[in-house]
């Protein structure tokens, strides 16, 4: 049966134990009624008859009088008709004769006389006879009654008990199940894949359990046939983590230690024992690595381990599942052995280009001399010639600089200058130092920069450096008889921005995040338009060094827009 079958079956059964409990209350109700009824309306008429008869022969001692023998004639013929008690008959019949041979004996006054006597005697025997029935009626009634208290008590205290047994029981039916179910579906979430429902009965709870133990069972057996899987791919990833040479840490959500690999443990000064499980905050109190870690966002790391100096690049990985992160892995990759070349790069680099500036200062020294006429005349063939050593002596000594610059940035020797100036300083000397290659390519440059402007912290070498260099780029890429705008403004409440705009082909898109880069070049440029692709590097390096920011807006066709900012003085 199934469980609505059930609900019918048992609203159905309360309906019908109310339905047996008002039967009986009405039963008994109408007994009692008819039994009432047969007291008011038979018995006590009769005595209320004979007692209007008696009034009246009592009113009249000899003769009876017209209203007399009418009430008496009423009531009588009254009494006739509602005869209901054995032997009442006989009495009302003989009260007949004897109110008839009253009324005959009418002015004789000794024959009514002896008649009122029995006449009396008759009503008396009529009224007792009426006055037992009514006791016998009572107690049948009172009988009757309690017989009906005792049923009605018993069949009520009855149908009480099962109605209390039925809300009692027949509710847990229904929710002792799902109660069971909800427990083991609890215990399923805490992955206890062995939980069974037992509901043997053959109703939507029986096909319920069944399917929830179908359900645990192939959980289970899926959870045993991965166990093994998940073990072995466990320990193969520590195995890999182990062999890196790289150390990784991995944190979950709370940033409690899940796992650090050898070289993680190496690097922090503790065993893994002491670092899987505790709060990662916690270890950075009493360890600066681990608080750098945590704390610091320097992605390039000097660590010193194992009695030696060593260098590593930070990086930090969320992990992810649903869009929710539920942890990070640290690693640090061992960058070792690229920094020493780099150093050795960095250190052939300054010393070659040391080595190279002389030589080219006495070259240029040398070409001053033989310009000069009182060394002597040359023709213009030689003339031609020597502009040409001087023009790649020149560039020689433009780059020798640039490298000797970058190598003071990477080796972190960078030495600044700093002071208040006002940046029409850093613009004049700009402009005048570049002012004969923009005559020759009959560019214009277009300054606007307003006196009332206040004063930047800088370093006016560096940064009049940065600016001659924006200008050269803008000039080279420039049209003939185009205008290079140099703008100086405002930019924020505590910053200067000044700007180079040229107006010639722009650069794509997609050289825009790389034209800050070492030796990058943007494809598509003349060789007089190139250089060694280190100036706009080495101007971030000075700009950022200064705490401002340089970045470029170009578009294909519209020209380029070169910027940087400084901080106002005394900010």
């Amino acid at each position: 049966m199934t469980i609505k079958n059930k609900l019918r079956a048992g609203i159905s059964f309360l309906f019908i134990l109310a339905f047996i409990s008002c039967g009986l209350s009405i039963y008994f109700l109408n007994r009692l009624s008819a039994d009432a009824r047969n007291i008011l309306k038979d018995n006590y008429e009769s005595v209320q008859y004979t007692k209007n008869i008696g009034v009246a022969i009592d009113a009249s001692r000899d003769v009876l009088g017209p209203q007399q023998t009418k009430v008496v004639e009423d009531n009588l013929v009254a009494q006739e008709h509602n005869i209901t008690e054995h032997g009442e008959k006989q009495l009302t019949d003989s009260l007949r004769y004897k109110f008839e041979a009253l009324k005959a004996a009418n002015g004789n006054s000794a024959a009514a006389a002896a008649l009122h006597p029995e006449i009396k005697r008759l009503l008396y025997g009529i009224m007792q006879l009426n006055m037992n029935a009514i006791q016998h009626k009572y107690a049948t009634a009172s009988a009757t009654a309690n017989s009906a208290t005792i049923l009605v008590a018993f069949v009520g205290s009855f149908l009480f008990l099962v109605a209390f047994s039925f809300a009692v029981n027949f509710p847990g039916y229904i929710a002792n199940p799902i109660k069971e179910l909800t427990e083991r579906i609890k215990e399923v979430s805490n992955r206890n894949y062995q939980q069974q429902l037992n509901f043997r009965s053959n109703d939507e709870f029986g096909e319920l359990g069944q399917a929830f133990n179908n359900m645990t069972t192939k959980l289970n057996e899926y959870e045993n046939s991965n166990l093994a899987s998940i073990l072995f791919e466990k320990k193969r990833i520590e195995t890999i983590i182990n062999s890196m040479h790289d150390a990784i840490i991995g944190l979950d959500e709370k940033s409690f230690i899940i796992f650090a690999n050898e070289v993680a443990c190496t690097l922090i000064g503790l065993p893994e024992s002491k670092l899987t499980g505790r709060h990662a905050p916690e270890i950075a109190h009493e360890n600066d690595l681990m608080r750098n870690l945590l704390l610091n966002d320097q992605q390039k790391m000097k660590i010193y381990a194992d009695g030696r100096e060593s260098y590593y690049t930070k990086e930090v990985l969320s992990v992810t599942s649903k869009d929710k992160v539920i942890g990070s892995v640290i690693i640090l990759k061992n960058i070792t052995e690229f920094q020493q070349l780099n150093d050795a790069k960095t250190n052939f680099i300054a010393t070659i280009s040391h080595e190279l500036k002389t030589p080219i200062s006495s070259i240029k020294m040398s070409l001053k001399l033989l310009e000069d006429s009182r060394i002597g005349d040359v023709n213009p063939e030689q003339r031609q010639l020597l502009e040409n050593i001087d023009e790649d002596a020149r560039r020689l000594l433009q780059i020798t600089g640039e490298l000797l610059d970058m190598a003071q940035v990477e080796t972190g020797k960078l030495q600044l200058n700093f002071g208040s100036t006002h940046p029409i300083n850093i613009v004049d000397y700009a402009v005048k130092a570049l002012k004969t290659t923009a005559d020759q390519k009959h560019v214009t440059i277009n300054v606007q920069c307003d006196q009332d402007l206040p004063s930047v912290q800088a370093d006016l070498d560096k940064t009049t450096w940065v600016l001659i260099n924006l200008l050269s780029n803008a000039i080279k890429y420039s049209h003939e008889k185009s205008v290079v705008d140099l703008v100086v403004k405002v930019y924020k409440a505590d910053e200067i921005e000044f700007s180079v705009q040229d107006h010639g082909r722009g650069i794509d898109q997609r050289y825009l995040s790389r034209i800050f880069d070492r030796y990058f070049k943007v494809p598509g440029a003349t060789t007089e338009q190139t250089g060694t692709g280190l100036g706009l590097a080495i101007a971030k390096d000075f700009i950022e060094a200064q705490a401002g920011k340089i970045g470029v807006e170009s578009e294909i066709g519209e020209g380029s827009r070169f910027y940087f900012t400084l901080k106002r003085a005394g900010k």
